[in-house]
This record gives structure tokens, C-alpha cells and sequence, in this order.
């Protein structure tokens, strides 16, 4: 009976981001959403959240910023690309990529313009690394260093069109609880890539600590089966070591795979998620 109750429940869920997703754009309410699978708002919004991990809204916010992302690549202005993604004004526009990526649609789309990167340098059971945030304490970088000027380096060229300075004592205070296994609450994060990549990156952040994962079951999470080495590339560019654990992916057969800080620091990471002190 639990199984027959699981599959309708799937069933329903399925259906639902079916009509989300091809209905996106008319910004379906959570009403619409629930009456198009016959539940009740209250009881769809409690399925719809256990299922998917976020809400009706907030996932239908994930794919608006999708929508928008790629057509800010056009040359279209805020107002059209608000228009075409079916919300009020480009006022909500602000407010979405405000809340989500930390930056307005113009900075987004001009690579952060105006954006003040602080960055300073940290040490971490497994080496030393170089953190770089916001003001409002948002990562965008934490990458594991042996050359500082080279990561600066390749920070300036990240950000390339914001001002960067140097800010050890906040970086300080950041970098203290990072590493702490017990820490409770998330690290709000800064990310720039393309949609895909940001899609792979987020699939990496629903990795439990201490389990592992292969590049399979990323590609199939978000639904892209067959794109196993788009998935590794993306895999391979993520800029926020630990947090954004890619360390966690493997392959199928359980052999540790290449990691962009060394698979020894792989390893190393895996084995002390696995048995925390």
C-alpha cells in the first residue's frame, strides 16, 4: 500500500513540474498548479516540498532566473525580458536576481560590473586557499592554492569586470566556521556560469555530507543522461571548493576520479567526511 501511495505521489509530482515548466512563462499560481493535480493548495505545497526539496514558488523562481539568464545574453532590455518570462516588471526582475545570484540583471549581464569582490587567503585541514566574497558575505571563490599571485590571477579574470580588494580580516571571520562539520547554518553563495553549469552545481549541492555520488546519477538528476562529459566539464569548473562538494562525485565503479585540486586532496577530503572527529 505504501509503494501504490509513493508511485501516485511521484505521479502527481511528475505532473506538476510538467505543468510548471510548460507553463512557466504565465507564472501558473500555486492554486492553478494544485487544481491541475487535483489536490488541495496545502497538501501539494507540503507533497510538492518533500519531493522536490524546494517549494511550488521557489521552484518556479529557479526556472524563471533560467529563462531570464539566457535571454540577457540577447540583446533585449530588462523590460522585454520580464515581459517574456511572464512577470509583472522589470521592479520583479531586480528583486528575483537580487535574491538569487546577489546582483541586478544589468550587473549579471555585464559580469558583475559594479560588483566589489573581497578576497583574502585561509588555511583549511587541507590546505591553504583563497577565499573571495562579497560585502553581504556571499562566496563566489574558494579555491586551494599553492602559487597565490596565479589564483589572484585567475580571480581578476572571473570577475573581470569588478573591483577587487584585499580584505584578510573578513576573509578571517568567513573562513572560521567553514570547515566546522557541525555547522548549522548554509553559506550564501555568489555563482557565475552558464545555465548548465549552475544547473550541475546545484545538483552537487544535494549531496549529503559523507556519501558519494557518480558523474551517472548527476547527468540523470538533471535530466541529461547521455551528457556525462558536459557534466564533468561543469563538474570540473566549479570555483567554490568544499562548499560546492565535487569532491563528492566518483565513478560508477567506485574508483576516485580526477579532481581539479589534486586527487590526493580528494581523497583526503572523502576519507575525513567519512569519519568526522
Amino acid at each position: 500500500m505504501y509503494f501504490e501511495q509513493s508511485e501516485i505521489d511521484y505521479l502527481r509530482i511528475e505532473k506538476a513540474i510538467r505543468f510548471i515548466r510548460e507553463n512557466q512563462t504565465g507564472q501558473p499560481s500555486l492554486d492553478e498548479v494544485a487544481d491541475h493535480v487535483n489536490l488541495s493548495p496545502h497538501h501539494f505545497q507540503r507533497l510538492f516540498t518533500r519531493w522536490a526539496g524546494v517549494s511550488p514558488k521557489k521552484f518556479l523562481q529557479y526556472l524563471t532566473i533560467q529563462f531570464a539568464r539566457e535571454h540577457l545574453s540577447l540583446n533585449l532590455s530588462l523590460s522585454e525580458i520580464s515581459y517574456e518570462a511572464g512577470l509583472s516588471g522589470s521592479g520583479r526582475l531586480h528583486d528575483l536576481f537580487m535574491g538569487i545570484e546577489g546582483m541586478t540583471p544589468e550587473q549579471y549581464r555585464k559580469s558583475g560590473s559594479g560588483i566589489t569582490i573581497c578576497y583574502g587567503v585561509a588555511y583549511s585541514p587541507f590546505g591553504k586557499y583563497l577565499l573571495a566574497f562579497t560585502r553581504e558575505d556571499r562566496i563566489c571563490t574558494l579555491q586551494f592554492i599553492e602559487d597565490e599571485d596565479s589564483a589572484l590571477a585567475a580571480l581578476r579574470n572571473q570577475w573581470s569586470s569588478s573591483t577587487l580588494i584585499p580584505d584578510q580580516e573578513q576573509a578571517d571571520r568567513l573562513a572560521s566556521g567553514l570547515f566546522n562539520v557541525d555547522i548549522a547554518n548554509p553559506v550564501n553563495l555568489l555563482l557565475r556560469g552558464t545555465p548548465f553549469q549552475l544547473k550541475v552545481w546545484e545538483a552537487l549541492l544535494k549531496i549529503p555530507f559523507g556519501a558519494v555520488t557518480s558523474y551517472q546519477t548527476i547527468a540523470e538528476y538533471i535530466k541529461n543522461p547521455k551528457g556525462l562529459q558536459a557534466v564533468g566539464s561543469a563538474i570540473g569548473k566549479n570555483p567554490v571548493a568544499f562548499l560546492i562538494p565535487c569532491h563528492r562525485v566518483i565513478k560508477k565503479t567506485g574508483q576516485i576520479s580526477e579532481y581539479r585540486w589534486g586527487s590526493a586532496r580528494k581523497s583526503a577530503i572523502l576519507a575525513w567526511e567519512a569519519s568526522p572527529a
